[in-house]
Parts: C-alpha cells; sequence; structure tokens
C-alpha cells in the first residue's frame, strides 16, 4: 500500500519488472495484484525450511527467490484461486526491491516508529528479543526443532530465513494490532489522509473478482457466504485476516467493528483445531453483545 501510494509501483506490474532477477515464462505475468489476492498460481506452502537449512544463513533469502521462481505453479495465474504462503514470500522480495532496504527497515521507518508502535516487529534471529521472555506467548513443541517455540517465529521457513518472511514473523500486543487497524479505517473513512488517500484504502479493500470463487480483497479477506471465520452478522463491507497460530482480526466498515483476537492455539500441537468453531463462535457473540444481527 504505501509503495503504491508513493508510485514505487503499481499494482498490475509483471514480476519482470518488479524484482532483479530473470523471471521464467510462467511466472512472466504475475503482478502484484495477483500475489495479493491469492491468484498468481502459486502452491499453497513448501517445505523449503529443509533446503534452505543446509546452506548458510546469508545465502538462504537469495536462494529461497530462486526456489520460488523456479517452482512449479499450482494452476496459470489469473485462473484460480489459492491461500499462498509463497506470494507472501514473493511480495517481501518486491518490497525489499522497490523500497531499497530490508522489509523489518521498511517497516520501522514508514509505520511503527511514526506511530508510536513500540511491541509490533518482525523478529530477527540475530538480534535479542526486546523484552523478556515471559512476555511472549509459547507456540509448538516443534517436532522439526524439537523445543517449545518461546520469543521466535512459529513458522519453519520465516524461522531459517532469519525469523521473519512476508508471510510470518510479526509480532505484537492486541493493543497495537488494534492502532494499526484502526490507523487503516481511519484513513478508509477519511478521517486522516497523513499516511494514505482514502482512495488508496478503499483500493485495497475492494474485493477482487479475478477468480469467481475467490474471497480475496488485496491482502484482505472477505467473509464466506457459508461458514466464515467472521461468523453470522459481519457485512459483506467486512475484510480480515486469519494467522495459523490462532490469530485473526475482522473489521467491518458498514458496521464499524473491529475484532482482534490472539490465541496460541497451536500450544503444545498443530494438530489442534478446535479454534475453527470457535472464532465464528466468539464473533457472533461481540456482535449480538453490539446490538448487530441481520
Amino acid at each position: 500500500m504505501k509503495l503504491v501510494q508513493d508510485e514505487k509501483l503499481q499494482l498490475d506490474q509483471p514480476l519482470t519488472e518488479l524484482v532483479s532477477k530473470p523471471i521464467p515464462n510462467d511466472k512472466r505475468s504475475i503482478t502484484s495484484r495477483l500475489l495479493l489476492c491469492h491468484s498468481a498460481g502459486l502452491k499453497d506452502y513448501q517445505t523449503f525450511y529443509l533446503e534452505l537449512e543446509k546452506i548458510e544463513p546469508e545465502q538462504r533469502r537469495p536462494f529461497l527467490r530462486d526456489l520460488l521462481i523456479q517452482s512449479p505453479l499450482a494452476y496459470e495465474p489469473g485462473q484460480g484461486v489459492l491461500y499462498s504462503d509463497l506470494g507472501f514470500m514473493m511480495l517481501e522480495w518486491i518490497v525489499a526491491e522497490k523500497a531499497e532496504m530490508p522489509l523489518p527497515g521498511f517497516l520501522k521507518m514508514h509505520f511503527y516508529n511514526p506511530l508510536g508502535l513500540q511491541s509490533t516487529f518482525l523478529k530477527e534471529n540475530r538480534l535479542p528479543l526486546p523484552y523478556p521472555l515471559n512476555r511472549f506467548a509459547a507456540t509448538e513443541d516443534c517436532p522439526w526443532r524439537k523445543r517449545m517455540i518461546q520469543g521466535e517465529t512459529h513458522d519453519e521457513n520465516a524461522h531459517v530465513l532469519g525469523g521473519y518472511s512476508g508471510h510470518a514473523g510479526l509480532f505484537g500486543t492486541i493493543e497495537e494490532v488494534h492502532s494499526l487497524v484502526n490507523f487503516l479505517r481511519e484513513h478508509y473513512y477519511g478521517m486522516r489522509s497523513d499516511f494514505f488517500t482514502p482512495p488508496t484504502v478503499k483500493t485495497f479493500f475492494t474485493k477482487q473478482k479475478i477468480s469467481a470463487e475467490s474471497t480475496w480483497a488485496l491482502g484482505w479477506d472477505t467473509p464466506s457466504s457459508e461458514h466464515s471465520s467472521a461468523g453470522r452478522y459481519f457485512s459483506e463491507n467486512s475484510y480480515g485476516h486469519l494467522g495459523f497460530t490462532g490469530t485473526s482480526v475482522w473489521m467491518d466498515l458498514e458496521k464499524d467493528v473491529i475484532v482482534i483476537f490472539l490465541t496460541n492455539r497451536v500450544h503444545p500441537t498443530r494438530e489442534n483445531i478446535k479454534i475453527r468453531p470457535f472464532r465464528p463462535r466468539i464473533h457472533d457473540a461481540v456482535m449480538e453483545e453490539l446490538g448487530f444481527k441481520r
């Protein structure tokens, strides 16, 4: 959003114009728009960490980018939808190239520092934890790392890359997650325009109709017609995202409601999937308490 606002890139520029590596023919039509709405044709997930852990840490990110452009597609770009970690790994690469700095520094410079956020950061393994370990919720008893994960990124691919990538590695508190979401809400409504113009935010909060079965806006999901994690009462003009470890945010821009829910549902194992029926129930309870019903 920041790079689009500053005209550093356009949403429909092809990948060939966004990164410095040669791009194979099957991926030359990939754009930031397709990556953001999970319609770029990339697979959902690959265990890159098993290859990356064998090479020197400073070579892993460049090596991953080679793996991304060599990885076989799941479908032709723009012809389907599949939630993809690989797509957001590619977006991290695009941001780093166009911003001419790594993603953590870009976020600190343009958002976290100006907004006064003290507890929101992408984890970098090379740096010490900014807070005592007991401030971090434990996640999984990781069979690969053979220890309980606490104060480090749960996702294996992000961890082996140094602690973060475009798809994982963010730490924060519920208050500061709310600050970020409310910051976007205020720009959307035109209550402020110091970081973005309202049309830029509205562009990203617009459901893309690239694929008939897609529910995605740009980087944000919208409620499914049935069995949505947002429950029964969020309007069509709602936007949200879920995190694998048990985090979620839903924002209803018609009813002006934000619900943020942070848990560590993978503690001690990712086999616990009880959060799936629980998420819609808690969203329904909040909406009912606020008096919003269909």
